[in-house]
């Protein structure tokens, strides 16, 4: 049985600058066709606007409050939304609340810097 707790898995930083932590994979185990981690953006950041070329995401808030945008639609969130993320669907998310923002991410199929492409430079708004 593979079982990961959030407490125990590292994070890192994607390309579109959030920090992730993946909780089940193909890296870390038998999972092949999807992925989930928790995403967390803090207060008052952003992650780079960005697209995915094969993967499907949905996020699920799960602490803070924000807005996103996909393909130039914005939208506040909160927690307990759930939000459906098309591939190829240019999309960015704000962190406009005061601690940290965090979701649930889930990609089929599984997430892979090489599927990820930046449409903004770093440090845009």
């Amino acid at each position: 049985m593979d079982m990961k707790n959030l407490n125990e898995v590292p994070a890192f930083t994607t390309k579109d600058g959030s920090e992730i932590r993946e909780l089940l994979a193909h890296r870390n185990s038998v999972i092949r066709n999807q992925s989930l981690a928790e995403a967390r953006v803090p207060a008052k950041g952003t992650t780079l606007k960005h697209y995915h070329v094969k993967s499907e995401e949905v996020y699920y808030i799960t602490a803070g409050s924000g807005e996103i945008e996909i393909e130039g639609e914005r939208k506040p969130v909160k927690t307990g939304d759930a939000v459906a993320i098309p591939p190829n669907q240019r999309h960015k998310l704000w962190n406009t609340g005061t601690e940290t923002l965090k979701l649930l991410c889930c990609c089929a199929p599984p997430y892979e810097d090489d599927d990820t492409v930046i449409v903004e430079p770093e440090g845009s708004s």
